[in-house]
């Protein structure tokens, strides 16, 4: 009997081996499937005195092809490869955005281009309407690009959370699953079962969470597989830790275990790994970038904005923007200085100058405190501020008031020590370009009649006593010409007086002040309250032209002077073209938008390097996998011949056995 017992472990091996290359062939093209194989071993053998005899075939296990290692490396890759996928689409997608030729209009680069250009061309007609309807229509151009790509980039951040979002449900379902795979098997092979077939099912659905988030598996005894996540355990055995997607302390997108209250940012890898990165490195990056571009051309043109006048002229009435709070401390740009108001009686031209401490200690430090200041120590204007923390002021009939720095048109008697039998009549013009704002001591040099006497001089210095120029009014020059003051950006003009025949003589150390201002607000309330500004807003999405611009173009702040004709204030805002701005990094508008789009296209030229070697990585890792566990058709036909051949000779093998004890018996 122990011959057909070798014959029928034989049959047996047989037919488990041909099932096994069937379920091969058939699953040949199953994504995910591992090729099995038999693993055959002697089976129990016996010994008569020393002759040892064998005892048939036996079946120890079908076990999967599998290199464990080279699967996990499989996974890392796919998580990466993920990653990358995620942050090259929406890497392009931002660079078709910003692209400077996809419309027929161009992008912004074009749009502030063409709006420093206008500038341009109104310096040469600051006062003629259709330049400055020209102008206003490019800032609105500008501000319109502006805020397309603001919307688009807080939309994309919107679109990144809810992508994310069901980027984790998915997770937590193939984790649900990967823990109902791994009791299923922990429970048949406990009994000695096969599980091979829900091994590849898990090892797939693990796979594909591989390609949604960064993951680290362990193998533990009976085939279960635990997943990890970024130190999180996800699945241990038949248990699993739903994820759920959050806000970080800092405002970042992050996960946390469902149901805790710290969330985390340091995930990697998988296509949620990429939306993190995008949505807290890349995209708020590139929103930062934009919106500190939009707010530096904000805060840059509307402080040289509110001190200047336009073809309208100085104001009766202004009102400014509402605002969060009425404490000054709370506002991101308004520092420790001064406002320096001018109110102009409209009848007799007459001007008086105030300055208005801002952040100067206690009375000083809010809106109420501003308007109380005004109210008590400006004439014939009328300051207040509404509930929205809007601050407004209004000029009584008659008088106008603006924040113009120019310095007034001759010397206050204050500021005159004259000693000779005639005083000269001084006028002061221009622009001042200094850094700061200061006061210049003209003292006379030698003595005499202006225009006359070769000694007479003017010798001009700054309020730390350094010299600004020497000039010349005696022999030479001719009573009421400009002579231009150093590199100030200031004339003056010495004359006789207008009434009677009198020459105007100087004595040796007359002198005079003249206050000079760069700025008239060296506090940057005015901008920050919204009054007389250009621009309103602070970001790309809400920059925006103030209405009262749009309404009347005239009120553009093309002049400083104190003749409201000048074209100098269009050149302050045109240095914002050419001009290094320190919040900018030393750059201009220009360059800082070109750097900012070169890098999006570098980041995107990083990326699809990187992914182009994680793909041909990958392609590597999956030939070597099908070369483990990949089914090879003509293979598995020679195995099936073979088995063929061994089941006809096992066929053979028991006939004979079966012949001979049919022989055996008809003796016995």
């Amino acid at each position: 009997m122990a011959d057909f017992s070798i014959g029928l472990s034989g049959l047996n091996a047989i037919q488990k081996s041909l099932n096994v290359i069937g379920n091969n062939i058939a699953n040949a093209a199953s994504e995910g499937y591992h090729k099995q194989v038999v693993d055959l071993s002697p089976a129990y053998f016996s010994s008569q005195g020393s002759v040892i005899i064998g005892g048939g075939v036996t079946v120890q296990d079908v076990r999967r092809s599998i290199d464990t290692l080279l699967e996990q490396e499989i996974y890392r890759q796919q998580s990466v490869e993920g990653d990358l996928a995620q942050q090259q689409n929406t890497l392009q997608s931002i660079e078709n955005a910003f692209g400077e030729f996809t419309t027929d209009e161009g992008g912004l680069g074009s749009a502030i281009d063409s709006f420093f250009s206008s500038l341009q061309d109104l310096t040469l007609h600051p006062n003629e309407q259709v330049w400055l309807n020209q102008f206003v229509s490019e800032a609105n151009a500008m501000v319109s690009q502006f805020a397309t790509l603001g919307k688009y980039l807080t939309d994309l951040q919107s679109q990144i959370r809810l992508e994310s979002e069901n980027i984790v449900d998915n997770i937590n379902t193939l984790a649900g699953q990967v823990a109902e795979l791994n009791d299923k098997i922990e429970g048949i092979e406990l009994v000695d079962g096969n599980a091979n077939a829900m091994c590849d099912q898990r090892d797939k659905l693990i796979s594909d969470l591989s390609g949604l988030i960064g993951v680290e598996t362990i193998n533990r005894a009976h085939g279960v597989v635990d997943v990890i996540v970024g130190g999180i355990p996800l699945v241990v055995g038949s248990t699993t830790s739903e994820l759920d997607l959050g806000l970080t302390d800092t405002g970042d997108l992050g996960i946390t275990i469902q149901g805790g209250a710290m969330y985390s940012s340091d995930f990697e890898g998988g296509e949620l790994g990429g939306l993190m990165s995008l949505s807290n490195d890349t995209v708020s990056s590139v929103q930062e970038k934009l919106d500190l571009l939009a707010s530096t051309i904000i805060k840059e043109v509307n402080s040289c904005h509110v001190q200047g006048v336009g073809v309208s002229g100085s104001f009766d009435n202004l009102i400014g923007w509402a605002n969060t709070s009425g404490n000054l401390e709370d506002f991101a740009d308004v520092t420790s200085g001064y406002v320096y108001m001018r109110v102009t009686n409209t009848t007799n031209g007459s001007i008086t100058r105030t300055e208005i401490p801002v952040m100067q200690g206690t009375s000083s430090d809010s809106l109420t405190d501003i308007v109380d200041y005004i109210n008590a120590n400006v004439s014939h204007v009328i300051a207040s501020v509404n509930s929205s923390n809007q601050l407004s002021i209004t000029a009584d009939a008659g008088y106008e008031f603006d924040f113009l720095p120019a310095p007034f048109s001759e010397p206050l008697a204050a500021d005159t020590n004259f000693n000779g039998t005639t005083d000269p009549e001084i006028a002061i013009s221009g622009s001042y370009t200094g850094d700061s704002n200061d006061t210049l001591t003209f003292t006379v040099q030698g003595a005499g009649y202006v225009g006359n006497d070769s000694s007479l001089k003017l010798y001009v210095t700054n309020s730390s006593g350094d010299e600004i120029a020497t000039l010349n009014i005696g022999t030479g020059y001719s009573p009421g010409d400009k002579i231009q003051i150093g590199n100030t950006g200031l004339y003056i003009t010495m004359n006789s007086p207008t009434t009677g025949a009198d020459i105007a003589d100087l004595v040796n150390g007359d002198s005079f002040n003249i206050d000079v201002f760069n700025s008239s607000d060296t506090s940057g309330l005015l901008s920050a309250v919204g009054l007389n500004t250009f621009f309103s807003g602070s970001s790309a999405l809400d920059i925006a032209i103030c209405q009262d611009i749009i309404d009347d173009p005239g009120r553009t702040a093309t002049a400083i002077g104190a003749n409201m004709n000048d074209n100098d204030n269009i050149a302050r805002m045109l240095n914002l073209q050419e001009g290094s701005i320190s919040e900018l990094g030393n750059l201009n508008c220009g360059e800082f938008y070109r750097q900012l789009v070169t890098e999006i296209g570098q980041d995107l030229s990083i990326v699809e390097v990187q992914k182009e070697n994680v793909e041909s990585m990958l392609v590597n890792l999956t030939n070597q996998q099908a070369e483990i566990s990949g089914v090879d058709i003509n293979e598995e036909s020679a195995q099936l011949l073979v088995f063929q051949q061994m089941f006809q000779s096992i066929a053979k093998y028991m006939m004979t056995v079966n012949e001979t004890l049919k022989a055996i018996m008809e003796i016995i």
